[in-house]
């Protein structure tokens, strides 16, 4: 069956930008965009999508089109990815949890759109209430890396730049509220140490001006880091999981090289639905997922990017988002970390 892929709320430029962050094993994995304009209403509405919460290019993105072009087969459907990136995940999140329950809209959701709602006062939608799992595809690790020019070959000597002049690092995220946000200043907190948050809107930007040196420090998911590790263009001091990375063998995970025992931040990736899908069309969903990532060549794609194939069941799904909400939560409340 045919794969579409929607561009639409996404630049040109915006998108080769975040590729080229990918480095060039993601490119061939992000670059089947095709324009929706000339569908019809009525068959937009016939097609199976799955929407993306963030711009065309980023690791979300890329999850998605590699599920939708594995999905497409056993579901017998058109499968179109549609990007409707803001507030943190949020907007495309409420347009899923507001969609009809009949399978035909889905969500590619992350640890951080399901943390939404601690993060921005007008959420409406309740991530443990409004949706049904389908199921986790990836998850993707994320790397403390800093730009060339930074003093620090390893993490005791980034902590001990950071303790002689507090506040003079700067550290770049995708914005606001964002995961990469929680997770370093999780980090400053637990080291006692004080960088500079420059929030940007979007990963792209956030990589572009760590790579040009106008930042000095940023957590990068493992699948965006890759192409910059290889090139010389960040140097990686450690890793926020609690085991190394099959990857990155080399480096050490951050509860080691900076005595954080029990430290991990990481982004998993899935599929959910609207609450009230029915049955019948769950089980349709859920066992063209599991064919999906199943299959090798599936696997493979994930792997090659530097993410980690993962299978977790709907309750499982349910209990890592409750986890979630548990951890980042009263964190959240704590230091006043908003997304608005």
């Amino acid at each position: 069956m045919p794969y579409l892929a929607s561009c639409q709320s996404a630049s040109d430029d915006a998108c080769q930008s975040d590729r080229r962050a990918f480095g060039v094993r993601l490119r061939t994995l992000a670059c089947a965009v095709l324009s929706l304009t000339g569908l019809s209403v009525a068959a937009q509405d016939n097609m199976t999508r799955i929407i993306v919460p963030f711009a065309a290019g980023g690791p979300n993105d890329v999850v998605a089109r590699i599920a939708a072009r594995a999905m497409a087969e056993p579901l017998g459907t058109t499968i179109i990815v549609e990007n409707k990136p803001g507030a943190t995940g949020a907007i495309a999140s409420q347009y899923v949890a507001d969609s009809k329950p009949d399978g035909k809209t889905m969500l590619l959701a992350s640890s951080s759109t399901m943390l939404s709602p601690l993060l921005l006062k007008h959420v409406k939608f309740n991530p443990l209430k409004d949706f049904i799992p389908i199921g986790v595809m990836a998850t993707d690790d994320n790397i403390l890396v800093v730009h060339p020019s930074v003093k620090a070959s390893n993490v005791q000597e980034l902590i001990a730049l950071a303790k002689e002049k507090p506040n003079g690092l700067n550290y770049s995220t995708s914005g606001n509220g964002s995961s990469y946000h929680l997770g370093t200043e999780l980090f400053n907190s637990l080291l006692n140490i004080k960088m500079t948050h420059v929030p940007y809107k979007g990963t792209a930007p956030a990589v572009a001006d760590l790579l040009a040196g106008h930042v000095q420090v940023q957590f990068q998911a493992v699948s965006q880091a890759t192409g910059n590790i290889a090139s010389g263009r960040v140097r990686p001091l450690g890793i926020a999981s609690l085991s190394r990375h099959p990857a990155y063998p080399q480096i050490p995970p951050l509860s080691e090289a900076a005595n954080l025992p029990g430290f991990e931040f990481s982004t998993w990736m899935g599929i959910f639905v609207a609450a009230n899908t029915p049955e019948p069309e769950l089980a349709k969903l859920r066992a063209a997922l599991t064919k999906a990532a199943a299959q090798p060549e599936v696997r493979k794609q994930l792997t090659d990017i530097g993410m980690r194939p993962v299978s977790m069941s709907p309750d499982e799904v349910m209990a890592r988002i409750k986890g979630d909400i548990d951890k980042w939560g009263p964190f959240i409340k704590k230091n006043a970390i908003s997304a608005d």
